[in-house]
């Protein structure tokens, strides 16, 4: 009994919450000295120094629940009955001008950088200096230790930063449903990711965005919207970006005011605070833990995304600014899941082949390579450091490869990686137009013969010629297995290759029943997908497990979208 009592939840009211509060980061960093005091800075101006610009967020207008992540409820000690609570409904929507001591009545948003591939880019901001991205509808409004573990808690579309280049600062409906329900179904994935903790929407508030007709096949939005307007809140340790990390090396590098360096020192040590205290021994250099810290994010970001492909996931738009230095999945904006197997898949419409599918290995690099950079200033004039820091820059790619190449051998089953069956099977699945998620959970089962995995074939009319070698490439994978418990194997295989997974054609019905105020199918959604590896019902499986229907194939808002708003 008492170690029930143990593991029920203690903490039931926003008070409870707020004895747990500690703001690490606003009382350790330095705020914009521009800033205004009241926290109603919400008009687009350059910041010049400082690493977070106190603003408070701006409310949405008669809120109502939606969801809460139970499981991270349980995590966090949080009662369910929270995500009821007035209070708490009150603060998650963006109103925290009323919450109780010692929490704080301003929240903040931090600038950073933009990199694209490994591209730096500054004329593309308001003022074409660099000083102008950061945090537009992002706004963090508390920090909690709980469980012996740090979250920084994050409103997304909380309302206007000084970073918001002239937008409204909200976030839609449709794409608040997306990002609270792949936050969940990353972590359960077993994918370090942000994590999601309630959503809330707006009965009456609604905004303009551009956005696709009903079966559209057009590759751009065609046709402007009304939505509604949502809060989901995001939380991680930190959600310090390599583009943070790069802002700060950049004006330490041009000297652009007095305080430049120190303010980089203070982030990186922050971050390692906040990241990595675990692994980094606080009583070495500071030298010494750059080097220790470029060695672990290397691992994090190389295992991150190896994983990413290992569950057909696409970023979408893996810049600089949206890689957290964590080490985790931070931006859930134009991302996807892949259907049909294609290295080259891409659902966002601004992301080209460099963010596509399997060209995330070296879009990772890139912005390993900026990560590098924005460290190299920390290291000036100690040669000895700058040649270990360049050798782990020079070995990301093997690093990358490794990671890659221990993914494929878990999903195929395999004691090691082989290149040649590998390759073969590579062809194969593209030619025969392979549904990525259904046939590594067929090929999970360790069947016979090729029947079953043909579950996952798009093409039912394949010639003899492909057939045949599907049964040559199987009895060659057969032999590699022969050794292996059968039973033991399809385990082992099932915990790698998941069948469930949170495809766009899945998640457009639940967004659109919401919009009418029915979020029957949000919240089925939520069950089902954070038991990805799990065999469900019959009935589930019927509707979740199955191709893509032809119909949603080229369909803009579905097969690929121009924004993520």
């Amino acid at each position: 009994m008492n170690e029930l009592k143990q593991n029920q939840p203690t903490i039931k009211t926003l008070s409870d919450i707020a004895k747990f509060s500690d703001y690490s980061l606003i009382n350790t960093l330095n705020s914009d000295p521009d800033a205004t005091t009241d926290g109603v800075d919400y008009f687009p101006r350059q910041v010049f120094s400082g690493h977070f610009v106190p603003v408070k967020p701006t409310p949405i207008a008669n809120p109502e629940y939606i969801a809460h992540s139970k499981e991270f409820f349980r995590e966090l000690g949080f009662d369910d009955s929270l995500a009821l609570s007035p209070d708490f409904i009150s603060m998650f929507s963006g109103d925290i001008s009323n919450v109780p001591e010692p929490m704080s009545k301003l929240g903040w948003a931090c600038g950073y950088a933009l990199s694209i591939y490994g591209t730096e880019y500054i004329a593309q901001c308001p003022f074409q200096t660099g000083n102008g991205y950061g945090d537009g509808r992002a706004i963090s409004v508390l920090e909690v230790v709980t469980g012996g573990k740090r979250w920084e808690m994050q409103l997304k579309g909380g309302g206007k930063t000084p970073y918001c280049r002239g937008a409204d600062g909200r976030a839609v409906l449709r794409s608040s449903v997306r990002e609270f329900l792949a936050q969940e179904h990353m972590h359960s994935l077993g994918i370090p990711t942000s994590r999601s903790l309630s959503l809330y929407t707006s009965k009456t508030e609604k905004v303009q965005r551009s956005w696709y007709r009903d079966d559209s096949r057009s590759w751009d939005a065609d046709i402007m919207v009304s939505e509604s307007v949502a809060i989901s809140t995001r939380v991680a340790p930190s959600f310090i970006r390599v583009g943070q990390l790069e802002l700060f090396a950049r004006r330490t590098r041009k000297n652009e005011h007095l305080e430049a360096r120190e303010e980089l020192e203070k982030l990186v040590l922050h971050l390692i605070e906040r990241e990595y205290s675990e692994v980094i021994d606080s009583s070495l250099s500071l030298e010494e833990k750059v080097i220790v810290l470029a060695k672990e994010f290397r691992r994090r970001l190389t295992s991150l995304v190896a994983n990413w492909v290992r569950v057909g996931f696409c970023q979408g738009n893996f810049n600089s600014d949206n890689t957290a230095v964590g080490g985790f999945t931070l931006d859930y904006g134009p991302f996807g899941f892949i259907d049909l197997f294609d290295p080259s898949y891409q659902s966002w419409t601004g992301g080209g082949q460099h963010f596509s599918f399997l060209n995330q290995p070296a879009a990772a690099e890139k912005n390993f390579h900026m990560f590098y950079t924005a460290l190299q200033q920390l290291l000036i004039g100690q040669e000895e450091y700058l040649v270990e820091l360049n050798k782990i820059r020079r070995d990301f790619l093997y690093v990358m490869q490794e990671e890659m190449e221990k993914m494929w051998a878990k999903k195929l089953g395999l004691k090691a990686f082989d290149q040649e069956l590998f390759s073969e099977l590579k062809t194969l699945m593209i030619q025969t137009n392979i549904d990525y998620t259904i046939f590594f959970r067929e090929l999970s089962e360790v069947p016979e013969d090729i029947e079953p995995i043909k579950k996952s074939f798009y093409n039912e009319n394949l010639d003899e010629v492909i057939i045949n070698r599907w049964s040559q490439w199987f009895e060659k994978w057969k032999l590699q297995i022969n050794s292996i418990d059968s039973h033991e194997l399809s385990s082992e295989m099932k915990l790698v290759n998941p069948k469930y997974i949170l495809r766009e054609w899945i998640l457009v019905p639940a967004y659109k029943k919401a919009k009418e105020g029915d979020y029957s199918l949000v919240r089925e959604l939520q069950e089902i997908m954070t038991q990805p590896y799990s065999e469900q019902s019959k009935e589930i499986e019927e509707k979740y497990y199955r191709l893509k229907p032809s119909e949603f194939f080229e369909v803009g808002g579905i097969s690929h979208v121009s924004c993520s708003s």
